[in-house]
């Protein structure tokens, strides 16, 4: 049994990572069409990404939307979070059940929800809309993120701070914020991250002016299977790895 479980973890890692991997070395090819191994080793492909206009467009819509997803999913997380952890009021666990809903409602669901109410509004490829979409389905996961981290907040200090005089927001700005700023960052990058990557709520309020780099990816498999989608995958790739790096080492400083 020792071994066998070492074993079966290390094979189902080894099933899972070996896609990634495969589209990693893909994105590298200097070939013209896909193929495995690939017969040269190339950035022509990252050029050709970084060099198109429709590619860079998608790109700058998804930095636009996830920043817009990340802004206000974390501020209304936090608050949110801070209620839950300070507050006493009836009704807490129920509140906290609708507030995780986005994450155990199917996204295709929550896609075409969001797809009505913003065909009524008109709002249909505007990428402030389409950010605070992202921030619906962000939101949960900033809140669980938080609730975690103000927990660790001593509530001493807190009463410590109102008793010298200092207001209820002077104290979130200068005790609690301070100390669950790792949690905080922690927080916003993964709600950046479920926006940049998040496909299925962006094929439906997107339109071609303001489509993600998922969208475009998604397009681009229906129409032509080039290498440069797979450079545009190991770019994704390498970006949700940057975030998860950077969790981890805000994790390690803060002794998590």
């Amino acid at each position: 049994m020792r071994v066998a479980l070492p074993l079966f973890v290390g094979l189902a890692c080894f099933l899972l990572i070996m896609p990634i991997a495969i589209v990693v070395v893909l994105g590298f090819s200097g070939g013209t069409f896909l193929r495995f191994p690939p017969e040269s080793l190339s950035l022509r492909w990252f050029a050709a990404f970084l060099g198109d206009e429709q590619w860079r467009a998608a790109l700058w819509s998804s930095l636009a939307i996830g920043l817009i997803a990340c802004v206000v999913a974390t501020s209304v997380g936090f608050f949110a979070a801070y209620a839950l952890v300070r507050g006493a009021f009836p009704a807490k666990k129920l509140i906290l059940s609708l507030s995780l809903l986005p994450i155990v409602s199917p996204t295709v669901v929550t896609a075409i929800a969001m797809y009505y109410a913003s065909a009524q509004l008109k709002l249909v490829g505007n990428v402030v809309w389409v950010g605070l979409c992202h921030a619906v389905i962000a939101f949960p996961v900033v809140l669980l993120i938080l609730l975690s981290a103000l927990q660790s907040v001593d509530p001493g200090l807190e009463r410590a701070a109102l008793s010298l005089g200092a207001s209820r927001a002077r104290t979130l700005r200068t005790v609690v914020v301070p100390i669950a700023a790792p949690g905080i960052v922690s927080a916003a990058l993964f709600a950046f991250l479920t926006s940049f990557d998040e496909l299925v709520i962006s094929l439906f309020l997107t339109n071609a002016a303001s489509q993600t780099l998922p969208v475009r990816i998604w397009n681009s498999l229906h129409l032509q299977v080039e290498p440069t989608i797979a450079a545009v995958s190991t770019f994704l790739i390498g970006v949700t790895g940057l975030v998860l790096a950077a969790d981890a080492l805000l994790r390690r400083r803060r002794g998590v």
